[in-house]
């Protein structure tokens, strides 16, 4: 009997050591599983800081854009105010057409011209303009007439003989009217005004029947500066066509 007694007791302790040792067991897989997810949750925290870094990165890259934009806005003035040398030179080479047309045939020629240039026009007014009664060349008494005569009243006052940013054009054509074997004397103040050191000029006319004759060295004479080439007479009506083939036949 005491055997017995003996082999219960011994059971039951190893039945209350077997309940303790298990719940012991479930209380650290409990603690595990809670710093496991504590240690998920600092892994977010992470993630989120690193997504911060850039933002903060941009931020300082926000920072100091102003001083390159500062930098950016300094070479655009100093092109602007012409400071920069390249630029500047790269600025010429553009073509300007000048022209004085008494009945339109000379306009029409120089628009031909800036067509197949890309050039700019410049057309020479009179201040006092011609009549068509002051243009009769038949009639000894007409404005023309007096003015071939008495050469002092040839000097006609322009409403312009100045044109804006002049050095900046490379190529001038000078385009006129043939009266009495010369050009039209309107052009006469303009090539005396103005200094065409460095460029190439071409003089072109219109006629009825003259030729260009000696009318773009006498234009050259009184220049006295600048790249004079022969230059061309166009007919009344001439076509674009004609007037494409002889500018691309210059090879300007």
């Amino acid at each position: 009997m005491k055997i017995k007694n003996i082999k219960k007791t011994v059971a039951l302790v190893m039945s209350v050591l077997l309940l303790f040792g298990l719940a012991a067991c479930g209380n650290e897989k409990q603690g595990a599983g809670s710093s496991g997810q504590k240690s998920s949750s600092e892994s977010v925290d992470a993630d989120v800081a690193e997504s911060e870094k850039p933002e903060e990165s941009k931020e300082s890259s926000s920072a100091s854009e102003p001083e390159e934009a500062s930098d950016t806005d300094e070479a655009v003035s100093n092109v602007e105010d012409g400071e920069n040398t390249e630029d500047g030179e790269n600025a010429g080479g553009k073509t300007l057409i000048v022209y004085y047309s008494a009945s339109g045939n000379t306009e029409e020629a120089a628009g031909y011209i800036a067509a197949a240039t890309g050039g700019d026009l410049f057309e020479l007014e009179p201040k006092e303009a011609y009549t068509d009664a002051d243009l009769d060349w038949t009639d000894d008494d007409s404005r023309v007439c007096r003015e071939h005569e008495n050469e002092d009243e040839r000097k006609v006052e322009l409403v312009s003989e100045t044109v804006l940013d002049w050095d900046s054009y490379e190529t001038v054509f000078i385009g006129y009217p043939i009266w009495w074997g010369i050009a039209a004397w309107p052009v006469d103040g303009f090539i005396t005004a103005n200094d065409f050191t460095g460029k190439t000029v071409i003089p072109f006319c219109t006629s009825a029947s003259s030729g260009l004759g000696e009318s773009g060295k006498l234009l050259e004479e009184m220049a006295g500066t600048g790249d004079w080439l022969e230059g061309e007479r166009f007919s009344s009506g001439v076509s674009e066509e004609d007037v494409k083939a002889w500018v691309d036949g210059l090879g300007l």
